[in-house]
């Protein structure tokens, strides 16, 4: 297996043209998906934010859209295009406060958050690159926000979206209070309200022009948020009836919202949007080739996958080793977490093997070694709580490299991503734990 496997390794030597290889597969795509094997390793942001760079300057990427909510992140992209009151990007992140903060709020998506402001200074308006959120937790900020901007040009319209929206007072602004209540018949369920409201928005944001300019800006981040907030009321009812159909809603929003962002940033006579697009690779591999598919699960990376073909590239990161930045429970505070070695049979492990500290796989279009990687294997996945005690069974599930991701990059050894805060409990990290009970 390695004796095949080495001639394929895409060595990456730290200088400025090492994924000039990977630039070169992507190609034409209109949308480089961008993935992470934790929501809290420093390399996967460092080199995702890299490669992202060299998207918007050699390719003319348009658009950054992540794993974040939308009215968070689009204070962000009002702070890189020129907007707004934020003084830096520290203060455009501060946003950023529902857990786990760190995913936002650190030191490399601050510095990439500067370096797109500086990239925009000289550009028109009309070609700035934007940075935008998919995902769909913010229910009641998204609320707010649509009422705000209505106040603003419509207080008629205001009152009706107040009245409508009041459907959701006995939650408290409590998100999972609503869904429990309304999901088990204890309140009532708000469905048609955000309906209706959402066709409004639909039916505003219809009356502007398709020529780019602030006011079709604000109209489109109006609507959008009423969007999130019709989605992510049948996310939170969905919750309480399992996992799948709660991961399939709200993967499905990521994706509609991509859709929303590409007809938004279409200009007609100029070429076609070009997304980076940050998520976790759980996210952003084709559930299809996973255990996740088998279970009845779908994710972004299908759904572009099967949506824009070619027009997509998927990209995933892996590490042996190292260390990690997560939590040990819901809510709790960040611990810079020790990453045990990769497990005996995983794609980690074999990797390790090569013998090279980083490196990148061309998956597409690449027959020979396609067939050396298609038998199934264990893959690491660690969101924003790794349980190290229980590894296995907590975060690691079988797939099918060559068809999961057009691209792997591995990265032996990496670090624990720096939040903006740090916190004693990140400081000091974590008491190792006693090996290998939990395997």
């Amino acid at each position: 297996m390695l004796a095949g496997l080495l001639p394929h390794l895409g060595l990456l030597d730290g200088s400025d043209g090492e994924y000039d290889g990977l630039l070169e597969l992507i190609g034409a795509s209109r949308f480089a998906l961008l993935g992470e094997a934790s929501h809290g390793t420093q390399e996967f942001y460092a080199d995702r934010a890299a490669i992202t760079r060299r998207l918007i300057v050699d390719k003319g990427f348009t658009a950054v859209a992540v794993e974040a909510d939308w009215p968070d992140a689009w204070r962000v992209n009002r702070y890189v295009r020129g907007l707004g009151e934020d003084v830096d990007a520290d203060a455009a992140l501060s946003g950023f406060k529902r857990f786990p903060t760190w995913m936002w709020r650190n030191t490399v998506v601050r510095d990439f958050v500067e370096w797109l402001r500086e990239h925009n200074r000289g550009l028109p308006s009309s070609r700035r690159v934007g940075f935008y959120g998919i995902d769909l937790y913010s229910l009641f900020t998204s609320i707010q926000a649509v009422l705000a901007y209505l106040d603003r040009v419509d207080p008629q319209a205001a009152a009706r979206a107040r009245t409508r929206y009041a459907c959701f007072d006995h939650a408290h602004e409590d998100s999972q209070a609503y869904g429990y209540a309304a999901s088990f018949g204890l309140k009532p369920i708000c469905e048609d309200e955000v309906v209706q409201q959402l066709r409004d928005m639909n039916q505003r944001a219809a009356k502007f022009p398709a020529t780019p300019g602030l006011e079709r800006d604000e109209a489109f981040f109006a609507q959008q948020n009423a969007r999130l907030v019709r989605n992510a009321e049948e996310y939170y009812r969905s919750m309480f009836h399992g996992r799948v159909s709660s991961w399939n809603l709200r993967d499905s929003h990521m994706v509609e919202t991509l859709q929303a962002l590409d007809r938004h940033l279409t200009v007609r006579g100029a070429a076609p949007p070009r997304l980076a697009v940050w998520a976790h690779n759980s996210h952003l591999g084709d559930a299809g080739a996973t255990e996740m598919g088998e279970m009845g699960e779908w994710n972004v990376g299908q759904l572009v996958r099967d949506r824009y073909g070619d027009e997509a590239t998927l990209v995933g990161f892996s590490t042996y080793h190292g260390s990690v930045t997560a939590a040990s429970e819901w809510d709790a505070p960040p611990h810079r977490k020790r990453v045990r070695h990769g497990l005996p049979g995983s794609f980690e492990e074999l990797f390790h093997q090569c013998g090279q500290t980083r490196f990148w796989l061309p998956l597409r279009g690449n027959p020979p070694l396609r067939q050396l990687l298609a038998a199934p294997r264990l893959q690491r996945a660690i969101g924003v709580i790794y349980h190290p005690q229980t590894e296995r069974q907590s975060h690691y599930f079988h797939t099918r490299l060559p068809a999961q991701f057009d691209a792997i990059i591995h990265l032996d050894e990496t670090h624990a991503l720096e939040p903006l805060e740090m916190n004693v409990e990140w400081d000091r990290g974590e008491a190792p734990e006693t090996y290998p009970s939990g395997l």
